[in-house]
């Protein structure tokens, strides 16, 4: 098995390195990778259950949920995406420890992801191979914990053909939830023409998808003692909202559920600011602007409280909000945090509170709604 060729000073030179730094570095290289990794083992039974036996009755389903099986990481080790030891603290991800967050968080389930940068698929056999290996150890983390865990596919964004086939195995065969989408790939972000078999093929199947950034796309100029993650992916999910508004790839597409990472980035801010746009010939449809408004799901993962739950609750309304707590990108400590800012938003009533922590999911995700009814 021929391993992935690329300086690893940049992979593990810090401890916090971003999940697209680390990535981005290993995916310049040439790449030859082999299959056949095992999946990860079970771990530790359900919890929460009605009765002896039974699924979780009560609690969060939490959809900005990521995950990192052991045949996930190996995979990358051995790509060369991730060191052998150490490396970012998101990459040392365990199911032990993911149990336990979701337990002092009263989380019931999570529906895992793992948003890996658009540029680590580039090679057309490292796409076929990784996104194998990812989907598969996360249907068998499904499989392992029916009542815990959803999860949204990866799929191969540079290559459509690959991608279509990907989705279609991931819906029909491994029991996918949706699947998950960067916001660009090669520069060229959602509502490109280039992309359209793909959203056809899923809106045929009314499927669920969740857009998740990963930088500006044309790269820039970082803050000194800033994170990316602060300013850059939430402006980079809002570009992608705007594009497939712009597009008009969601008035073609209007079986999809799209779901929008970090509370939608700046789109329920900047909304006013497009509809005027609009009006003035400089920017999309104003009426496009707020059918999407009404059109997409929005996660808490921002995060949503204290500040920007009343926004965001006018332009999109409790119902179409969802639960996110980032785990792992987000810390223990810090997902207990958010959270409990959450719980004592002011702005929300028990109602909305409910919807969002756990019914709108519920609706949203009939194949997880189903085993947790069971």
């Amino acid at each position: 098995m021929a391993t992935l060729r690329t300086s690893r000073s940049a992979i593990t030179s810090s401890p916090s390195l971003t999940r697209r730094r680390a990535l981005l570095a290993a995916g310049t290289g040439a790449v030859a990778v082999g299959a056949g990794l095992a999946s990860a083992p079970g771990a530790s039974a359900d919890t929460k259950r009605r009765g002896k036996g039974g699924p979780p009755t009560e609690g969060r389903i939490d959809t900005h949920h990521h995950a990192l099986p052991d045949a996930m990481r190996a995979w990358a080790i051995e790509a060369g995406l991730l060191p052998p030891e150490g490396g970012p603290d998101w990459a040392r991800w365990t199911l032990r420890e993911t149990l336990e967050v979701m337990e002092a968080n009263r989380i019931a389930a999570g529906v895992a992801s793992a948003p890996v940068p658009s540029v680590a698929f580039r090679d057309r056999a490292v796409a076929k191979d990784g996104v194998r290996v990812f989907n598969e150890s996360l249907a068998e983390l499904v499989a392992d914990h029916p009542t815990r865990f959803g999860f949204f596919a990866n799929v191969a964004m540079a290559h459509i053909d690959l991608a279509v086939e990907q989705a279609a195995y991931a819906l029909d065969e491994l029991g996918a939830d949706g699947v998950i989408m960067m916001t660009s790939t090669g520069g060229r972000y959602l509502g490109d023409r280039a992309f359209d078999p793909l959203f056809a093929e899923l809106n045929r199947r009314r499927a669920v998808v969740f857009v998740h950034p990963q930088g500006l796309p044309e790269g820039g100029t970082e803050l000194p003692g800033e994170s990316e993650a602060i300013a850059d992916f939430p402006l980079d999910t809002t570009r992608a909202a705007l594009n497939l508004i712009a597009t008009g790839t969601l008035d073609r597409y209007p079986d999809l559920s799209i779901i929008l990472s970090h509370a939608g980035g700046f789109l329920p801010y900047v909304a006013g600011r497009a509809i005027s746009a609009g009006r003035q010939g400089e920017g999309p449809d104003p009426e496009a602007v707020r059918r999407a408004l009404g059109c997409f799901y929005f996660d808490t993962a921002l995060p949503l409280s204290p500040y920007a739950t009343p926004t965001l609750l006018a332009a999109a309304g409790p119902t179409r909000i969802l639960y996110g707590s980032d785990w792992p990108a987000r810390p223990a400590r810090e997902v207990g945090a958010i959270t409990a800012d959450f719980d004592r938003d002011p702005a929300l009533d028990h109602r909305a509170r409910r919807r969002i922590n756990r019914d709108n999911a519920l609706r949203l995700l009939p194949r997880l709604a189903a085993r947790l009814r069971r």
